[in-house]
């Protein structure tokens, strides 16, 4: 989109941005209409400050004109007013720039040249930038549409058109140096689009307010789901394995926000993150000469030595086989909803999150509603927690894993029912995630053979785990 200053950089960087992420690498190709260039170049003209209404200025509405006639669609349903405000803020007009930010400012038949692809494009790429924070030293992977590494500064720059949030916010500061410090989980999506510029710019305005605007979307992720599937990806490596200070966090990292990059211009860019939003700590030196030096270096959450290993194996061979699981009849409830609602949540809400993970995964509405069991009812006897924990048991393959779950259960029908309840002890919040991560795992492995209902796979778990915790004769 960009093609001067820092974001225009991003073109040297090689394979470390993806190819997709550079600056003007979605160009549509196209002439702009001799109306919209005169249109630009105009404003271009105009001398600073900005007028007190730019979208009243002759100028703005000769280029309103020439947009509506030149891009059928383009100005049904209003908001191109406001899309073309967006569209002019990130091109740099530059009576809206300081005298220190107008180099930033692309020359006018620059400027229409982009105006133009925007209005012709039918998709776009979004970046979403996620600090992992805490992250101890790990290695760069890469899979599917994501990657996750350490980035350099100009890498970060070229990553969130840096030159293009100086226009837009000519008095922030991206600090790109303090969060090269960081690993960073990016994830690429390719969005369709499929509404006209004012659409994308104020998606309010299209909104049908007839609809039930209180109603809860009960699988909603907290993050985009691009995002969250490679979440989803990323915690079935066993974190709580690796994690040296379990008794502080089992988790390999943190993800406090996102930041999402739009290329499409009509889109109003975020504005820059702060590191200070990250966690930092002092850390102190001798220089070598008898001084002592304070530093602020990122906190980490230490690995041992086994996480380098087994993050290898996360490529795209094993993204591959995932994401087709996910799409499989064994993961058509909320699994992965669940599991990477754990990892997001504080507290007795990540436990609870991590039980329901493992129901979601091998609970059956038959356990409660006995007119929903096959016929005959080879398993009248156990309750709906023996069953459960008699699937776990056989899934995992070792009578013992019943028991962790009947145990962990327990905990949580104490905490709903509202009986005494004492702490979750470290171990069984550790055990928690570790029995959740196992049974979505195997259920991924499972999901990979020959397709199977789901009710008969569970079916079928449940006479296994019956047999497997029958007392010996």
């Amino acid at each position: 989109m960009d093609q001067g200053g820092d974001g225009g950089n991003a073109q040297g960087l090689g394979e470390a941005v993806p190819q997709t992420a550079r600056a003007g690498a979605h160009v549509v190709q196209g002439t702009p209409t001799e109306a919209v260039s005169r249109a630009i170049a105009d404003l271009w003209r105009l001398r600073p400050p900005a007028p007190n209404n730019l979208f009243a200025a002759p100028a703005f509405v000769r280029l309103q004109a020439a947009c509506e006639a030149a891009y059928p669609g383009a100005g049904r349903g209003g908001g191109l007013t406001f899309a073309l405000g967006n569209a002019l803020r990130s091109l740099g007009l530059p009576c809206g720039l300081p005298t220190a930010a107008r180099r930033w400012a692309l020359p006018a038949d620059q400027a229409a040249l982009f105006l133009d692809s925007a209005c012709r494009r039918h998709d776009a790429l979004r970046l979403h930038m996620c600090p992992l924070d805490l992250a101890d030293d790990l290695p760069t992977l890469s899979f599917g549409p994501a990657t996750i590494r350490r980035f350099t500064a100009d890498d970060l720059r070229g990553l969130v058109d840096a030159t293009r949030l100086r226009r837009v916010f000519p008095n922030a500061v991206f600090e790109a140096e303090r969060f090269e410090a960081f690993h960073w989980l990016v994830v690429e999506e390719r969005v369709r689009l499929n509404v006209e510029p004012g659409a994308r710019a104020v998606p309010v305005l299209f909104m049908d307010l007839s609809q039930d605007l209180g109603r809860i979307e009960p699988h909603k992720g907290r993050f985009p789901p691009a995002v969250e599937d490679a979440l989803f990806f990323t915690l079935l490596a066993p974190w709580e394995d690796w994690a040296e200070m379990r008794g502080v966090d089992w988790r390999g990292f943190r993800i406090p926000w996102v930041y999402t990059v739009d290329e499409d211009l009509f889109v109003r860019p975020q504005p820059p993150p702060s590191p200070d939003t990250l966690s930092w700590e002092l850390h102190s030196f001798d220089d070598g000469y008898g001084n002592t030096i304070e530093k602020e270096r990122p906190v980490r959450l230490p690995l041992d030595d086994a996480a380098a290993a087994g993050l290898g194996g996360f490529d795209n061979s094993r993204w591959a086989t995932v994401m087709q699981a996910c799409r499989s009849a064994l993961f058509q409830t909320p699994i992965a909803h669940f599991f990477v609602r754990a990892f997001l949540a504080e507290h007795v809400d990540e436990f609870l999150a991590h039980i329901t993970t493992i129901e979601a995964a091998l609970g059956s509405r038959s356990d409660y509603n006995r007119t929903a069991r096959p016929k005959p009812d080879r398993h009248k006897g156990p309750s709906a927690t023996q069953r459960m924990a008699a699937r776990v048991a056989a899934h995992l393959g070792r009578a013992g894993f019943a028991k962790d779950y009947e145990h962990l259960f327990n905990s949580r029908s104490e905490f709903l029912h509202g009986r005494a309840m004492g702490t979750i002890s470290t171990d069984d919040r550790v055990l928690a995630r570790r029995l959740a991560r196992q049974v979505v795992s195997e259920l991924v492995q499972a999901a990979s053979g020959p397709p199977v209902a789901r009710e008969v796979f569970l079916d079928f778990l449940l006479d296994q785990g019956a047999g497997l915790n029958r007392p010996a004769t």
